[in-house]
């Protein structure tokens, strides 16, 4: 995949790619963003194939399906105008269920619906903000509600001002949600403080934009602070987003770090 939308536009009916029309996404990173010229369809699995094979290689492991979300789609395209952006969003969240239950049925028990855009649609007016969160979070309940209580939905959530959007995010109904954290300093604990979150939540214990490698120390000490916050047996312990940016050496030293405050938290938890 070349990033998180231009993917699943290859794969549904109704969009279109410019060859040179980039656009700048952070520092020198550049993405393609699709055109949505017409009605959302998913004609074909996109990622059920994958998916399946990535579950045969760890066979005593749950692999996690993983999509992006209809809003985040819809955000990062050009969007079609003829008819209201709620109801582009809603053709796409029926593909995206589609495909979700499409992994469900292939074994895949984990399925993680990425919504990284939400907070960046909120509309300039404050009035429109109620309506706006409405149906953003109606159309991921629409996406993710077709699988049984035995599949976990997950999301994830990236630099962004949170309290504005939290209660929202409460209202997707994730099983587990992934959460910017460090990159933001921790801003993320205020949110929690005056919100409360009571699902499943891994709020990033290291940014994984800085080449730096974390210590076992660093990250235990935020993982300690997130439990002032959040039962120790609702926290997942995980990086701020993905890794694509980093080098393979990196990631590995960072990620043997990160088991290595996960494995102690669970020590701790059961003594």
């Amino acid at each position: 995949r070349t990033d998180m939308v231009e993917f699943f536009g290859e794969n549904l009916e109704g969009f279109v790619f410019t060859k040179k029309g980039w656009v700048q996404s952070y520092g020198s990173r550049c993405v393609k963003p699709p055109v949505i010229f017409g009605d959302v369809s998913r004609p074909k699995a996109m990622t059920v194939d994958v998916a399946k094979f990535a579950q045969s290689c760890s066979a005593n492991k749950p692999v996690k399906g993983m999509l992006t979300g209809p809003v985040t789609i819809l955000k990062w395209s050009f969007v079609r105008d003829d008819q209201p952006l709620s109801q582009t969003a809603g053709q796409i969240a029926l593909a995206i269920r589609d495909e979700v239950v499409d992994l469900e049925a292939a074994g895949i028990k984990v399925i993680q619906v990425d919504e990284p855009a939400i907070r960046e649609g909120l509309p300039l007016r404050k009035a429109d903000y109620a309506a706006y969160l409405e149906w953003s979070v109606d159309v991921f309940r629409l996406a993710t509600t077709g699988v049984t209580n035995q599949t976990q939905i997950h999301t994830h959530f990236c630099y962004s001002d949170f309290n504005e959007i939290f209660t929202a995010i409460q209202n997707l109904d994730a099983d587990v949600i992934t959460i910017e954290n460090s990159k933001s300093d921790l801003k993320l604990l205020g949110a929690l403080e005056t919100h409360g979150y009571a699902a499943e939540i891994g709020p990033g214990l290291y940014d994984i934009h800085s080449p730096r490698v974390p210590s076992v120390e660093e990250m235990t000490a935020r993982f300690a602070a997130l439990q002032k916050y959040i039962p120790a047996e609702n926290l997942w312990a995980n990086p701020d987003c993905g890794l694509k940016t980093r080098g393979w050496p990196e990631v590995k030293e960072s990620l043997e770090n990160l088991v290595a405050v996960a494995v102690n938290a669970r020590r701790q938890h059961q003594a």
